[in-house]
C-alpha cells in the first residue's frame, strides 16, 4: 500500500486541538506552531503498543525470524514533520518477544534509484540461494511507482546479505512489470510454495488478488486470481496455511479492505479454503473479518516460532496499523510527541472449527505480554444494576471480566471515563451484538460516521467474557474466544482515567474482574 500523499495536520479540528495538548492545569493550551516542539507536560505515546520513534509510519511489513529474533519492517516517512508529502522507506525494529522492540533505523531506503520511494511488499529468507545472492540472503519484493504519482505501479527487488539489516537495490528494472491495467497493482506478498518447490506471490489488483510463481524471485509468471467486489479496493493481500483445532490443514487468503460501503468493517477480510498454486477456492464467497473495529488496517500475519525455532503449524501472529485513511493524520501524538504511527498489539491467531458455521480465525493477545505485568488489581466479583464506578484510575492497562446475567438488555464497561462522567468509551454487549463505542469521547472521526463498531452476539448465552486492552490512544476488545475483536483509535483527555461498569434492563455480575498494568 502507498504512503501518505499529503500531510493534512489536525491542528484546526476540534478533536486534534482538544485532545493533543491538554495540560496538567485546567486551562487548555493552544497547539504549538511547529509540531516538532513537543510539550513536556503531555505525552500520548502508547504505554505498551508499538509506536514509531519519530515522524510517520503506516503499513506493517510481515516480520521475519532471523538469527533468533523477529525483524519487523514498516513503512516510514522520515520527512513527515518537515512537510514531506510523499516518500516512505522500510524502517526496521527487532524483537525477541514482539512486545519490546529495538529500533534499527532505515533498512530499505527511499529515493536511491530513479524509481523513488518504496511501498509495501514482503521479505523472505532465501535459504536455498534461489535468487543467487547467497544462501540465507533476505530478499524484499516491494511496490514502487516509477515516474512518481500513483497510476503506474510495478514490483522491484532489494536484497540483504547482512541478516536483513540493510538492503541494496537489484537494479532499476522491475521483477514484475505493470500489465497496464490501471493504478492498483501492488503489495506483493511472497511465500514459499513447498508443495511445488517454488515461490508464490499474492498481489493486490483492485477488486482481485492475482497469483504468480517464480523459481528465483527475479522473474514472475502469472498463474491465476481470486476476485471479490463489494468491499472496496483490495490491498495488502495475505496467503498462508494453518492447521485447525480439528487437525485439518487449511489455506487462508486475506486482504485489507474498506467494507463500510456495504456495512462491513474497514479492516482485514479473509477466506478459508484451498490453494493449488494457481487459484484459491474459498469455502464461502463472503469474507469473514479478523477485526470489527475501525482501525486495524494493512494487517499482516506471520509465523510463530516455537522454542526450537521451528514454525508452529497451529498458531500464527498478526498485527495491524491502528489507523484509518479517512483520518490518518488526525492524531494528538504529532504535537505532543513528534510522531504519527501506532500498531495494534501482536495477537496470536488460531483456526477453529464451528459446528454450525465452518472454520474461523480466533485471536488473543500474545502470551509474552504476561511477562511485562507491573501491577495487578483484583476487583473480584461485582454486582451491577445501572452504573457502578470502580476504585481504579489509569490510562494504560488491560481489563478482563466474565459477565453473567439471567435477564438483561446490555452490559459492559465505561473506559477512560471523565471525572464528571460526561465522557467515556463504552464496550460490551447489547441485545444481539457486541460493540465498541467511542462517540462519548474525543476521537479522530470528526465526520461522526465511524463511532460504534458491532459484531454478532448470541444473548441466549447468558454471559460473555471481555478482555480489553486500553492504551493512551487505542482500545482493543476481544470478545469470548476472540472470534470477534474490535480495535479503534481514541484520544481521550489524559485526565479521563476513571473506570465504571454498567448493566441495563436487569442485574449483571462481573466475575473475576482484573486490571493489569504493563511496564515495557
Amino acid at each position: 500500500m502507498r504512503g501518505p500523499t499529503r500531510r493534512a495536520l489536525f491542528a484546526t479540528t476540534a478533536a486534534g486541538v482538544g485532545a493533543a495538548l491538554l495540560p496538567t492545569s485546567s486551562a487548555e493550551a493552544k497547539p504549538s506552531p511547529r509540531p516538532r516542539a513537543a510539550r513536556a507536560c503531555v505525552s500520548y505515546r502508547a504505554g505498551y503498543h508499538f509506536t514509531v520513534p519519530d515522524q510517520w509510519k503506516n503499513d506493517p511489513q510481515r516480520p521475519l525470524w532471523i538469527d533468533g529474533e523477529y525483524h519487523y519492517y514498516y513503512l516510514c516517512n522520515a520527512d513527515y514533520l518537515d512537510g514531506g508529502e510523499v516518500g516512505t522507506a522500510w524502517r526496521l525494529a527487532t524483537s525477541t518477544d514482539l512486545v519490546s522492540f529495538t529500533d534499527r533505523g532505515i533498512a530499505v531506503p527511499k529515493d536511491t534509484t530513479v524509481n523513488g520511494d518504496v511501498w509495501s511488499g514482503s521479505a523472505v529468507v532465501d535459504t536455498g540461494n534461489t535468487a543467487g545472492f547467497g544462501a540465507g540472503s533476505v530478499i524484499a519484493v516491494v511496490t514502487m511507482s516509477p515516474g512518481g504519482g500513483t497510476d503506474h505501479q510495478e514490483q522491484f527487488l532489494y536484497y540483504s546479505t547482512d541478516g536483513g539489516r540493510t538492503f541494496t537495490d537489484h537494479g532499476t528494472d522491475p521483477v514484475l512489470a505493470s500489465p497496464g491495467t490501471g493504478a492498483d497493482f501492488r503489495d506483493p506478498k511472497v511465500i514459499r510454495d513447498d508443495d511445488r518447490d517454488r515461490w508464490a506471490m499474492a498481489l493486490a489488483e483492485r477488486d482481485r488478488i492475482g497469483f504468480y510463481h517464480s523459481a528465483d524471485l527475479k522473474s514472475w509468471t502469472y498463474a491465476g486470481g481470486f476476485a471479490k467486489d463489494g468491499i472496496g479496493v483490495l490491498e495488502c493481500p495475505d496467503l498462508f496455511r494453518i492447521t485447525a483445532d480439528d487437525g485439518t490443514r487449511k489455506w487462508v487468503l486475506g486482504a485489507s479492505a474498506d467494507g463500510t460501503g456495504s456495512g462491513q468493517p474497514p479492516t482485514y477480510a479473509y477466506w478459508t479454503g484451498s490453494f493449488d498454486g494457481s487459484s484459491f477456492t474459498a469455502d464461502s464467497a463472503d469474507p469473514q473479518w479478523l477485526d470489527h473495529g475501525w482501525d486495524w488496517y494493512a494487517a499482516v500475519t506471520f509465523e510463530k516460532r516455537q522454542a526450537d525455532g521451528s514454525p508452529d503449524p497451529r498458531t500464527r501472529y498478526a498485527l495491524g496499523w491502528l489507523n484509518n485513511w479517512a483520518y490518518a493524520h488526525t492524531t494528538p501524538t504529532i504535537d505532543a510527541d513528534g510522531f504519527n504511527g501506532t500498531d495494534s498489539i501482536v495477537r496470536e491467531i488460531t483456526l477453529r472449527k464451528s459446528a454450525t458455521s465452518g472454520y474461523h480465525l480466533a485471536s488473543r493477545p500474545l502470551t509474552a505480554l504476561d511477562s511485562y505485568v507491573s501491577r495487578t488489581v483484583d476487583l473480584g466479583d461485582l454486582t451491577v444494576d445501572g452504573t457502578r464506578l470502580l476504585d481504579y484510575t489509569g490510562v494504560s492497562y488491560e481489563l478482563t471480566t466474565d459477565i453473567t446475567w439471567s435477564q438483561l438488555t446490555g452490559a459492559g464497561v465505561q473506559l477512560r471515563r471523565s471525572p464528571d462522567g460526561g465522557r467515556h468509551i463504552d464496550a460490551g454487549v447489547w441485545g444481539d451484538y457486541a460493540f465498541l463505542n467511542r462517540r462519548g469521547t474525543v476521537n479522530p472521526d470528526t465526520s461522526g460516521d465511524r463511532q460504534e463498531s458491532r459484531s454478532p452476539f448470541d444473548p441466549s448465552a447468558g454471559g460473555v467474557r471481555l478482555r480489553i486492552l486500553v492504551d493512551r490512544t487505542c482500545v482493543e476488545m476481544f470478545v469470548d474466544d476472540g472470534r470477534y475483536v474490535h480495535s479503534s483509535e481514541v484520544f481521550p483527555y489524559l485526565v479521563d482515567d476513571r473506570l465504571a461498569l454498567f448493566a441495563a434492563g436487569g442485574t449483571a455480575v462481573f466475575r473475576n474482574t482484573v486490571v493489569r498494568e504493563f511496564a515495557v
